[in-house]
């Protein structure tokens, strides 16, 4: 009798671990640890950066610096780091600011049997 519950219960809490993976997907994105000391020159190959706040799901600010399909969670306390995200997100920022539509004009030849 107690074996037919196993499965049961196995399905049960693979369930609810779904839903709750679903709800909060967040919560194992989080960084647990974060490092005071960023090596030189890795600013340079940051692809993307994400600013983690200590509320909610996480526990920890950081700054989350992808490279190459790695993530690495530093403090946003490193002067180095302060600097960086203000100059790119001041760099953004311009990129945004400067977009301008462009005309776009259809150039045809004429036909010179028609002059």
């Amino acid at each position: 009798c107690k074996l037919q519950l196993v499965p049961f219960i196995s399905l049960f809490c693979l369930t609810l671990l779904l839903h709750f993976l679903a709800l909060f997907p967040g919560a194992f994105n989080c960084c647990t640890k974060i490092s005071e000391e960023i090596p030189k020159g890795i600013l340079r190959r940051v692809e993307r950066f994400e600013i983690q706040k200590a509320n909610g799901l996480c526990h920890l600010e950081a700054v989350i610096l992808y490279i190459e399909d790695k993530k690495f969670c530093v403090s946003p306390r490193i002067k180095k780091v302060k600097k960086w995200i203000k100059k790119m997100k001041h760099k953004t920022h311009r990129r945004k600011l400067h977009v301008r539509k462009q005309r776009r004009t259809r150039i045809t030849k004429k036909d010179r049997n028609s002059s």
